[in-house]
């Protein structure tokens, strides 16, 4: 497949996707793994890594295996960063496809509201909503979404406005095909690598927005995520400074990790770095 074959050829990206597969498969055996409910007491509080073979990354003040607390806040926090990315994917493509394939007015009303989404700070933004209504996962989902969507609404409204001129969406205008039709049956399909590109960084970045929010006491309360873990081991970060230092890790290496895969799939789908390699 020429896709995988350009895509191999970037290391990096090659490792980051190994990574990232390693941090799915942890967030699939998690039931498997550590069945029990990974707030429950396991042991003696503050056991450190490797002290104990039961509990290989020790426990924290609370005496919950922080393996298991890892293991599962894999599950949310890839679930987070996977939905809100979708829905601001699904938003972005419908606002900046009719945008661009439009033009006018249109284009003029729904760019207007994209830059007034793009003037409010994102983090300060997520923050107020999730302050405002009830921390859950749905809210936090929401209020990342909202703020990823415009650079997504941006960009394809770019590649639409390249792709109407094109010979064969006139071809379709003339024989009278519907507009939602040439939208996204015809002219969606070609705008949709340097989307898939963005979407990948977008992961990486509601994870750590969830992480933060978490961190300040705003993730939801009934879920474990590497964020919530952080946050936990904050007060005690001078005693037992590994209960921050392993979910920071495991943050770092899977955004590490989505970044890496981003700039593979640049490479692999871009038409102009294929005719260079």
């Amino acid at each position: 497949m020429a896709f995988w074959r350009q895509y191999r050829r970037n290391v990096a990206a090659v490792i980051g996707l190994a990574i990232l597969l390693v941090v799915v498969v942890m967030a699939v055996s998690a039931p498997l793994l550590y069945p029990g409910d990974p707030w429950d007491m396991a042991g003696k509080p503050f056991i450190w890594p490797f002290q104990s073979w039961k509990f290989p990354l020790g426990t924290d003040r609370l005496g919950r295996d922080v393996a298991a607390c890892i293991f599962h806040g894999a599950r949310v926090s890839l679930l987070i960063g996977l939905v809100a990315t979708l829905v601001a994917v699904v938003v972005g493509i419908v606002v900046g496809a009719f945008a661009g394939f439009y033009g006018g007015k249109v284009d003029d009303v729904l760019m207007r509201l994209t830059e007034i989404f793009q003037t409010i700070p994102s983090f300060i933004f997520i923050f107020v909503v999730v302050a405002v209504f009830t921390p859950t996962v749905p809210i936090i989902v929401l209020a990342i979404a909202i703020v990823s969507w415009p650079q997504l609404a941006r960009l394809v409204r770019g590649e639409f406005i390249a792709l109407r001129g094109r010979d064969f969406i006139q071809g379709c205008i003339a024989i009278g095909m519907s507009d939602l039709r040439i939208i996204f049956f015809q002219a969606l399909p070609n705008a949709l690598a340097p989307v898939i590109v963005t979407a990948s960084v977008t992961v990486a970045l509601a994870i750590l927005a969830e992480s933060g929010l978490a961190f300040l006491g705003l993730g939801d309360p009934n879920v474990m995520s590497w964020g919530t873990i952080i946050g936990a081991g904050r007060a005690v970060l001078r005693q037992a400074w590994y209960l921050t230092a392993i979910p920071g890790v495991a943050i770092l290496l899977t955004v590490l990790a989505l970044n890496l895969i981003g700039d593979g799939l640049n490479d692999a789908l871009n038409p102009r770095l294929r005719g260079r390699r």
